[in-house]
């Protein structure tokens, strides 16, 4: 009964829902493409066989098709017969999709959580195992995998106190998805353990660590283009902000702008999570009178630019390769924090705000392994790029830290490659 009002909340809300894609698509153009796949409609290629093994991945938007990436690669070795499909919801995540895996899987986005669309999207994919990243619970999606036999698994699955709580003013709906369910796959005990706590059976959760710790440059980035080799050659210290969110750029210029009396050497790479943000984050810096270029434009213009804008995507290792010290956006405003992993494999010390709910569990370990510094406002993140900078020690020492940390959390892809082999053979049994 709660699944059926959920959907029929879902079908009065599809006009707003629409709706709310144009307004989007007035910042995103991509946002009014492909409708059609939003209601179900897939296009499947001339070589598309439905008896072959066929897997589903279904990645939200980048963070979770980052992690997806080693899956899927893993998947391409293991089972090189299988027909690989990755949905994700929003066009950042498409393009990561296809700039990472090419023409090697099918893409397409997922289906809004109707039961006709996703009724008629299973049974034109007809899949054998889901594996969904992280956090994503859709109860037509689950049920609809679950009448035609598929098996499902939810991996890198995290859980935050505030995701938590949420859920459970749906307790009812909650404990029947999470009853769908055949694997979940926790980030870490506490996670598996709000998992439990919710309605999920116990003995189908576990604790396998979180993908992010199986992190390397993918090799696309192990080059450096000229203009980062420019850059490089310039020698001057540099701070990246990296993922940064709406109203974040504005206390990272306050941080820098002060730190810019003291070391007026320093270049600050800015990397705004959004391309639809870009130039609207080019405007805030020259407002300030700071110079500013781009890299879009492929080359430097002058070599005393003091920031350095990161309008591209799918760079990120190469911009990071670049740095003396990282700060991580999405937490000096609520958004809970982006990847801090891809700093601390390449030994740069860590910095990042208060607000870590999508990473609690991975700065506590970086934090308490000396590699990450969490600050207040963007005072306190004035005064610790400074304290770092004047402190070569310090920066080497938290450097080594993070690596040693990323080393020894390693093997989380290891123990999913053997639970999928696990869910498919349940699948032929």
């Amino acid at each position: 009964m709660s699944r059926l009002l959920y959907s029929l909340l879902l079908y009065l809300l599809v006009p707003l829902v629409l709706m709310r894609l144009l307004y989007r698509s007035l910042r995103t153009p991509a946002y009014r493409d492909r409708w059609k796949e939003r209601f179900g409609f897939c296009r499947l290629p001339n070589d598309w066989h439905d008896a072959r093994l066929t897997i589903w991945f279904h990645a939200v938007s980048v963070g979770e098709t980052l992690a997806a990436a080693p899956l899927v690669d893993a998947i391409h070795k293991n089972y090189p017969e299988a027909q690989i499909v990755v949905t994700t919801m929003t066009p950042t995540g498409s393009e990561r999709v296809l700039a990472l895996l090419g023409d090697g899987v099918l893409h397409t986005y997922l289906p809004y959580d109707l039961p006709g669309a996703m009724k008629r999207f299973i049974a034109s994919i007809r899949p054998d195992l889901l594996i969904l990243m992280e956090t994503e619970l859709w109860p037509n999606l689950l049920h609809h995998c679950r009448a035609v036999g598929c098996r499902t698994m939810l991996v890198n699955a995290r859980l935050s106190v505030k995701s938590a709580r949420s859920y459970q003013r749906f307790a009812s709906l909650t404990e029947v998805t999470l009853g769908q369910l055949d694997v979940i796959a926790a980030q870490s005990q506490t996670d598996a353990e709000r998992f439990k706590a919710l309605g999920a059976y116990p003995d189908r959760v576990l604790a396998t660590g979180s993908l992010k710790f199986d992190v390397s440059p993918p090799e696309n980035q192990l080059d450096m283009p000229a203009v980062f080799q420019q850059i490089a050659r310039l020698a001057r210290p540099v701070l990246i902000a990296a993922s940064t969110r709406e109203g974040e750029e504005e206390k990272i210029l306050d941080a820098f702008q002060v730190c810019l009396v003291k070391r007026p050497e320093l270049l600050l790479i800015l990397v705004p999570r959004h391309p639809e943000r870009f130039d609207h984050v080019a405007r805030l810096c020259e407002q300030r009178g700071l110079s500013v270029d781009r890299r879009s434009k492929d080359r430097l213009g002058d070599d005393q630019i003091q920031v350095w804008l990161g309008d591209s995507m799918g760079e990120m290792w190469r911009y990071y390769r670049l740095a003396d010290l990282a700060f991580v956006g999405g937490s000096l405003v609520d958004t809970g924090c982006h990847n801090v992993l891809e700093p601390a494999a390449l030994g740069i010390p860590v910095m990042v705000g208060p607000s870590q709910f999508n990473f609690v569990v991975i700065c506590g370990q970086l934090q308490e392994a000396g590699a990450l510094v969490t600050v207040a406002d963007q005072q306190d993140l004035a005064r610790q790029t400074i304290q770092l900078l004047e402190n070569q020690q310090q920066r080497q020492s938290m450097g080594e830290a993070g690596r040693r940390t990323v080393e020894s959390n390693r093997g989380c892809l290891q123990r999913l490659e053997m639970l999928i082999a696990e869910q498919l053979q349940k699948r032929t049994e």
